[in-house]
């Protein structure tokens, strides 16, 4: 028992000792990453013909007869150099394709990366080259997206066609980045569509009311605020929140307009969502197919380069970003419904 005892009590001292420690390089942590930091991080290449070629090969090593084998990677061999000597002799240059991934959440958070990748890509295209983009996202802050599909729009300001390609979903604000592009390929299961904008505020003052809890709201201009939380609500403030919804919603389908003009906006503009095959056969879409089978037939005939912009993390933001994340877990529910916010 007295040794049960003396565990128990170096258990809780080494509890309490972690907490502090944990304390302190939360407080460390945050302490360091205060103030604008420039973006800092490195730009990664990979030429994705290579990965296929190994596939190829490994397969071909499984199912081929030794001596067949062997000629086939003689004559591999030898064609490859041949390209490489036409390239740099300048007589024969391949297209490039430029392959981007944007994985989006709420508040487009891989924008920030996007943006690196988007200029390196535009500092070296040539005339020629093309830029696929690999989409995943169900949408989230309307000026987020609006500056995600901006950095696509770049691409297109320079000539550079743009593929983009739905494995999973490109929804609302994730469709609003797809329509920039020259060509839109869905997966047949894949989601589209969802042009709409929403938005959710509750309301406490009532329950407020019941414990005698009073909520003071001041403004300067007479729509600073039109919907809020904590005090009470008015007709006028309710009226002005929708005609702004539907400011937002204007903008969306002007935007849609503008990049697909043949789009019936009267019918695809309702908030619904569908399936690339119906999106294929409503405009929303171009083609059904995969990014595997678009990269797979692109590599025969042009040399793939997967671009990704990775943030350099000290060991403060590592920490400092292990904490937040999971406090965001943890409020992300009830901040995200009650944040007077606009989604698309």
């Amino acid at each position: 028992m007295e040794f049960l005892t003396e565990f128990g009590l170096f258990f809780a001292k080494a509890v309490g000792l972690a907490l502090v420690v944990f304390l302190l390089a939360w407080l460390l942590a945050r302490l360091f990453s205060r103030g604008p930091r420039p973006a800092e991080g490195r730009l990664r290449v990979e030429k994705l013909n290579s990965r296929l070629k190994a596939l190829r090969r490994e397969i071909r090593a499984r199912t081929l007869p030794g001596g067949a084998f062997k000629r086939l990677m003689k004559e591999e061999r030898r064609s490859a150099k041949e390209r490489e000597a036409k390239a740099e002799s300048g007589a024969e240059r391949r297209p490039r394709i430029y392959v981007l991934d944007f994985e989006g959440d709420l508040r487009a958070s891989a924008i920030e990366s996007l943006r690196q990748e988007v200029t390196a890509v535009l500092t070296a295209a040539e005339p020629g080259d093309e830029v696929v983009l690999r989409l995943d996202s169900g949408g989230g802050l309307v000026h987020a997206y609006g500056l995600a599909a901006s950095q696509l729009d770049r691409l297109r300001a320079r000539s550079l066609r743009l593929t983009v390609c739905v494995d999973r979903i490109a929804a609302s604000g994730g469709y609003l980045m797809a329509c920039v592009a020259d060509r839109i390929l869905a997966a047949p299961f894949a989601v589209v569509g969802s042009i709409g904008v929403v938005a959710t505020v509750p309301n406490l003052s009532r329950l407020l009311d019941k414990h005698d809890v009073d909520v003071e709201l001041h403004t300067a201009g007479q729509y600073k605020r039109t919907l809020t939380v904590l005090g009470k609500n008015t007709e006028e403030g309710r009226a002005k929140f929708k005609e702004q919804l539907e400011d937002a919603h204007g903008l969306f389908k002007a935007f849609l307009a503008s990049h697909r003009p043949s789009l019936d906006l009267g019918r695809v503009a309702t908030g619904e969502h569908w399936h690339g095959t119906q999106g294929l056969a409503l405009g929303l879409v171009d083609a059904l197919g995969t990014s595997d089978d678009l990269l797979l037939e692109a590599s025969e005939r042009a040399d793939l380069f997967r671009i990704s912009w990775e943030r350099r993390q000290t060991i403060a933001s590592r920490i400092s970003g292990l904490v937040d994340s999971t406090a965001r877990r943890l409020a992300r529910s009830a901040w995200q419904s009650a944040h007077d916010a606009r989604y698309v």
